[in-house]
């Protein structure tokens, strides 16, 4: 059975039994702790852990994850990979044990002509938690299952929790017998590799207090609403229903695999070291396919640097096999070509995948050039110096200015039998890491540090009331007050501070749009809003500078958007909005956004393209956007199911999770359709001018477009007029003609540095004879002394 069609029974199954079958995520989540979707349940986290109310009851998805932590494992072993999906069904407070059981149940044995997966029930095993008697009796009546294949485990393998305190509980895990070729028999606990997870049931039904580990930490008691978080491997079930021994020779990653080999002349299964390298290709080729196509672009932080690792490895595996040619439009073609059946996007957006693989290939084997000079020229200058030991620093420096991988660096040197400080290079970049990561805390926490006084403050006064869509003003009151280590009870003239109200005019920063600024004033209070986050799903948060009076918790207070300010941020997210549609009518569909940022006046645009845009593609791109003002097409925001907003074609933003409703902003109908959450004009000629301003690169492969909107676009056109007049009155030229004179001008230059080296070098030959006549006789030699002019 075809993965995709063993996805398909999934989500058709529990369609079928009232689940509501939720697209999958993006792999790029807003999740501050992840990088990634990194297993099924994190899109309904908030769900799960009570920070929001879920919109079904009961729901079923089949989420593309990715996993990097091991990534050193991918291809030693035959049970890692990076990118997987995790098929799912998810209870909020509906059904329990009983039908988590009877379900996986049934869907795993029920015959394949009857919808099923038609496992053997005779050689399934499950694991229970070593205190849940209930689900070993609810196995017992509803699977038949006798004691011995029934295994007792403990809180290591058999109690679930997310590491912090909130919701747990005991799981029940099914195994499925693969026989005694792949090891001896005895159930889980003797060889899971004969015995193969393939499901995995979680019944949060307590709630864990602090503590550390998967056992240190106390069970506080039953939550009032319970929960089922399951989730099926489909590479491991593709892996059983498809004979084959692991999910390396799955139908969505063997023809990646076979047309390695193929292109490095090499035959898979004849050399363990050539296999573990044709299995990092074929996993990483599909794993950098799957990012690209939900919009990561290689870089070097974040997500951007796991991609560009990923790709990168694959491209070292390659040359490692003997192919040192560039590889990866051929292996990605193949990869389009096995996950297009599941995700037709990687098709849709194939062109543009391909354009930036392509991009970071080329950038890559360049860097490989350069980096290898660097690497031999400090191995030179650490063996002159008598050591046997390369620098942390100098490998972070390869790491950070050249896109050496470390792993790159270990091996080269060690083959000049230079070692690497490793412990010293890691040092590096855990100081990097904190920084950003630091600098991104302080950011999205508005100020204060403490993330168990938000999550306090939410869980007692509920999500914030927020109305930036519809007003600029609302009488609030002040519900907490938090400084940089926790709430405080008052804040003074002069102090700033973290403010939550109960209700909110305020935009908070997020989908690309900077934060409001304006007003809190109460009867004897004022305090500025300089800026507006949103740590937790839901709850808002005010950064306040109080500029008269104390600020204190039950205050009321008027908070008052800045209109001009206001105005000029709905011009300018418009206006990215007019911009990006523009790009696309002008480069094609794969200018997609990558990202963008805009604050009052200005706008940033960042997109995959190889190589400048000339002036004059800049010209039309400027003058597709400025129509589009000048026909004063009308902006409206509709709200209608996700399914449908794809069907009309709105592009969303990769890195933003949806609702089962989604905004979307039309501008022109179809000419502009985004998912968007932010505020805009209600007419496009109300963002005034749109100027571009400036075109770079930030990346390999990917281009910025900044620009100016409103009153800040007419001052920059207005100086950029003063600039050609004040140029033109010197050259005493109309401005028509200044390209041409400048360029004469340039031309002379040139010429007359020409000629007065000319002039220089003859001046010099013609003193040489003087010079050679004035020489001295010293008996060893005759020498000629005399000062020149510069």
């Amino acid at each position: 059975m075809r993965t995709a069609e063993i996805r398909r029974r999934y989500l058709d199954f529990f369609a079928e039994r009232g689940h509501t079958v939720v697209p999958s995520a993006p792999l790029p989540t807003p999740d501050p702790t992840l990088l990634f979707v990194n297993a099924g349940m994190v899109p309904f986290k908030p769900y799960l852990t009570g920070e929001a109310q879920a919109p079904w009851a009961r729901a079923t998805s089949v989420q593309k994850c990715v996993r990097t932590l091991d990534i050193e494992e991918v291809g030693r072993t035959t049970r890692h990979g990076s990118f997987f999906q995790m098929n799912g069904n998810f209870s909020f407070g509906d059904y329990f044990k009983e039908e988590a059981i009877a379900f996986a149940w049934e869907l795993s044995t029920t015959p394949v002509t009857q919808g099923g997966y038609g496992l053997d029930p005779d050689r399934i095993w499950v694991t229970v938690h070593h205190t849940d008697d209930e689900s070993r009796a609810l196995w017992r009546r509803i699977a038949g299952l006798p004691d011995e294949r029934i295994v007792a485990r403990g809180d290591e393998d058999n109690f679930w929790s997310m590491g912090v305190p909130g919701p747990c509980g005991p799981c029940s895990e099914l195994y499925y017998d693969r026989g005694p070729a792949f090891g001896p028999e005895g159930g889980p606990a003797v060889d899971e590799d004969r015995y193969m997870e393939f499901w995995n049931l979680v019944f949060m039904q307590y709630e864990r207090g602090e503590g550390t580990g998967k056992a240190g930490y106390p069970v506080l008691g039953e939550l009032p609403r319970r929960n089922i978080d399951t989730g099926m491997g489909l590479e491991r079930m593709a892996t059983l229903l498809q004979g084959v021994d692991n999910l390396y020779e799955i139908d969505e990653t063997r023809p990646i695999l076979d047309r390695a080999a193929h292109l490095a002349q090499v035959t898979y299964g004849a050399d363990a070291t050539a296999d573990v390298r044709l299995r990092v290709v074929a996993d990483h080729v599909r794993t950098g396919l799957m990012l690209l196509a939900d919009g990561t672009t290689p870089g070097n932080e974040g997500r951007g640097y796991v991609l560009r690792r990923i790709l990168r490895r694959s491209i070292r595996a390659m040359r490692q096999l003997g192919h040192a040619e560039p590889v990866l439009l051929d292996l990605l073609a193949v990869a389009r070509d096995c996950m297009a059946p599941s995700y037709p996007e990687v098709a849709e957006a194939y062109e543009r995948i391909a354009d930036q693989a392509a991009g970071e290939e080329e950038a890559f084997r360049a860097t490989l050039r350069q980096g290898t000079a660097v690497l031999d020229s400090a191995v030179a200058e650490t063996k002159a110096a008598g050591g046997r030991r390369l620098p942390g620093a100098q490998a972070f420096l390869l790491h950070d200015t050249y896109g050496f991988p470390i792993d790159l660096t270990l091996e080269m040197a060690a083959e000049q039998g230079v070692e690497v400080d490793r412990d010293g290079f890691t040092a590096l970049m855990r100081e990097q890491r904190e920084r950003a990561r630091a600098d991104a805390r302080a950011r999205k926490s508005a100020g204060t540090t403490d993330t168990t006084a938000l999550r306090t403050v939410l869980d007692q006064h509920g999500p914030t009331d927020w109305r930036a869509w519809d007003t600029l003003t609302t009488d609030s009151r002040v519900l907490a007050l938090l400084g940089p280590s926790g709430p405080v009870p008052v804040a003074r003239e002069g102090e700033i501070v973290s403010v939550v109200l109960d209700r909110t005019p305020f935009y908070a920063e997020s989908g690309g749009q900077a934060a409001d600024a304006g007003l809190l004033s109460g009867a004897s209070v004022e305090a500025e809003v300089i800026d507006v986050q949103r740590p937790l799903p839901g709850l808002v948060v005010h950064k306040v500078r109080v500029t008269a009076g104390d600020l204190t918790t039950g205050d009321a207070v008027h908070a008052a958007v800045d209109p001009e300010w206001r105005l000029g941020a709905r011009q300018a997210h418009s206006g990215t909005h007019v911009l990006h549609a523009a790009l696309r009518q002008v480069l094609g569909p794969t200018a997609l956004q990558s990202g963008s940022y805009n604050r009052p006046g200005h706008l940033r645009l960042d997109f995959p393209w190889r190589g400048g845009l000339s002036s004059a593609t800049r010209g039309e791109i400027e003058e597709a956007a400025n129509l589009a003002l000048r026909r004063d097409l009308s902006v409206d925001v509709r709200w209608m199911p996700l399914p449908e907003a794809k069907e009309l074609g709105a592009l969303a933003l990769f890195d933003e999770t949806y609702g089962d409703k989604v905004r979307v902003v039309e501008i022109g109908g179809a000419w502009s359709r985004e998912l968007c959450g932010g505020t805009h004009v209600q007419h496009a000629s109300q963002i005034g001018v749109l100027a571009l301003t400036s075109e770079s690169s930030v990346g390999s492969g990917m281009r910025r477009l900044e620009g100016a909107v409103g009153l800040e676009g007419f001052g920059y056109l207005a100086r950029e007029r003063d600039l050609a007049a004040r140029v033109a009155e010197q050259l005493q030229a109309p401005r028509a003609e200044l390209p041409d004179r400048v360029a004469g001008l340039l031309d002379r230059l040139k010429a007359a540095d020409r000629e007065n080296q000319r002039l220089r070098q003859q001046a010099i030959r013609a003193q040489a004879a003087t010079l050679a006549a004035a020489a001295e006789d010293t008996g060893a030699a005759l020498v000629v002394t005399a000062t020149a002019d510069d």
